[in-house]
């Protein structure tokens, strides 16, 4: 695997997600509802739904003092299907039926296939945003008060210790709840933070968005479980 596309399978593990939004009055501790009615809000939400959007990303690996950006858009269809078209700094997109898993390099025409359940089975890729119960299923949840934020903050620790995940915080826009901003964390101190601009709920999603065809000549390989 080269040296540039093991670097992005580690930043896509790593994955979080802000949803611009109009925002209300900063919030305190003291209005904040309980953690059940927030979860139960947004199981409401994501349950059964359909969304695209834009997202900006933003990872840091610390031990080697790089920070990356990356853009593009985003697909998401109940349960378990994702489609991650990056636009910036180059092509390349992340697709899953739930069941398979497909990342292809255009520029490279190199694809990597794994199994879907095993590869986010700790919650990593920002699995959640596709079936919103891995929430409650996979990790710890907390409330914490805002800090100068408009947003709720729920931190997420996973159930099962992983060295690929430390932590998730998730940021929920109140009223809405609307997953804002997912920032993920790993024992290597490694951070990753995706903004979703521009989402749009409720949309009719072809299913071959999830699917993929590897192309002629492809340099397939397989990635590691």
């Amino acid at each position: 695997m080269s040296h540039c596309f093991s670097k992005f399978v580690r930043i896509f593990i790593l994955l979080g997600a802000v949803v611009l939004t109009a925002l209300p009055a900063p919030l305190s501790a003291d209005s904040m509802p309980p953690l059940d009615y927030i979860l139960k809000e947004l199981e409401k939400r994501y349950t059964g739904s359909q969304f695209s959007a834009d997202f900006l990303q933003e990872s840091t690996i610390k031990a080697m003092e790089i920070t990356d950006f990356a853009s593009g858009r985003i697909y998401v269809r109940y349960p378990g299907m994702m489609r991650w078209e990056y636009e910036k700094p180059e092509p390349q997109v992340i697709i899953t039926d739930g069941h398979k898993l497909w990342i292809y390099r255009p520029l490279d025409n190199q694809v990597m296939t794994g199994n879907a359940p095993v590869f986010f089975r700790d919650g990593k890729g920002a699995s959640f945003l596709s079936d919103i119960r891995l929430v409650r299923q996979k990790f710890t949840i907390t409330l914490h008060p805002p800090e100068g934020e408009y947003l709720y903050e729920l931190k997420l620790v996973p159930r099962e210790k992983t060295l690929n995940i430390s932590q998730i915080r998730l940021y929920v826009v109140p009223r809405a709840f609307t997953i804002a901003r997912i920032v993920t964390l790993n024992d290597y101190g490694d951070d990753t933070r995706i903004d979703i601009v521009n989402p749009q709920f409720n949309v009719e999603l072809d299913p071959a968005l999830f699917k993929f065809d590897i192309p002629k000549g492809a340099d397939v390989q397989k990635i590691d479980e």
